[in-house]
């Protein structure tokens, strides 16, 4: 459907789109930990969605920059010394990991996106993507990093062009799709509540891909899937391949 992406980027030869485990599979596990992540692989979904926060320079999985609403742990991420962020709990035992470890636990086996909660993590994420490339042999398109912050993607893709980047919208810009294509971007990231049929065109025309978030309804599965989306992001990746399977 898009010849300019990277193939592991584009919607699946069966026209169905493509389903990213929304925080691992948040609806299932404690969200961002190896547990949500390992589970959003078996309940088969094609990418994994994690959030990165940084803790003393270096990224860990993390959506809020405190620690109280998924950890026992109290502070702001970015503030709390390693060795008390590596002793926390973050649901049933889960410890808070880092990028490495959720690249390592994957192994190929579902594409993994990288959202990018904190600014100035670009260079951190280039690096350890880097990494996942030259040693532990993954290709650069089994990667996705997005984020709100769309001077961060400008960074990322400064620093590495090879890796992709989405941009993330929470509502519909003025200029609908143009500022992720002017940013090299391979998506858009959309809000299912703001999901306006001339964006998808828009981004359509530019040669990007729609992905759209955080879809957990059958109804609005359903719904999203009508309009033709490249990409699901959902707590509950099996919802949207029953749906698939029953059509």
């Amino acid at each position: 459907m898009y010849s300019n992406l990277p193939p592991s980027q584009c919607a699946r030869a069966d026209d169905r789109p493509l389903v990213f485990g929304h925080r691992g599979a948040r609806g299932h596990a404690p969200e961002n930990t190896l547990l949500g992540v390992e589970t959003a692989i078996r309940l088969g979904a094609d990418w994994v969605e994690v959030d990165v926060q940084l803790n003393a320079g270096n990224p860990v999985l993390m959506h809020d920059l405190t620690l109280e609403r998924t950890t026992n742990g109290h502070g702001f991420v970015a503030d709390v010394a390693p060795d008390y962020l590596a002793g926390l709990d973050a649901g049933r035992g889960q410890k808070v990991p880092g990028v490495l470890d959720t690249i390592e636990l994957i192994d190929h086996r579902a594409g993994l996106n990288l959202e990018l909660k904190a600014a100035g993590s670009a260079g951190v994420i280039v690096r350890d993507i880097r990494h996942a490339v030259q040693v532990l042999g993954w290709d650069w398109s089994e990667f996705l990093v997005s984020s709100f912050n769309l001077q961060e993607l400008r960074q990322v893709s400064a620093l590495e062009p090879r890796i992709p980047i989405g941009a993330l919208y929470a509502g519909v810009p003025l200029d609908y799709a143009a500022s992720a294509e002017a940013l090299g971007a391979i998506s858009v990231h959309l809000s299912h509540e703001f999901l306006a049929p001339n964006m998808i065109e828009d981004a359509r025309a530019r040669g990007l891909a729609v992905y759209v978030y955080t879809v957990n309804h059958p109804v609005e599965i359903e719904r999203v899937r009508a309009l033709g989306v490249d990409g699901i992001f959902t707590d509950y990746p099996e919802r949207v391949l029953v749906l698939d399977r029953v059509a």
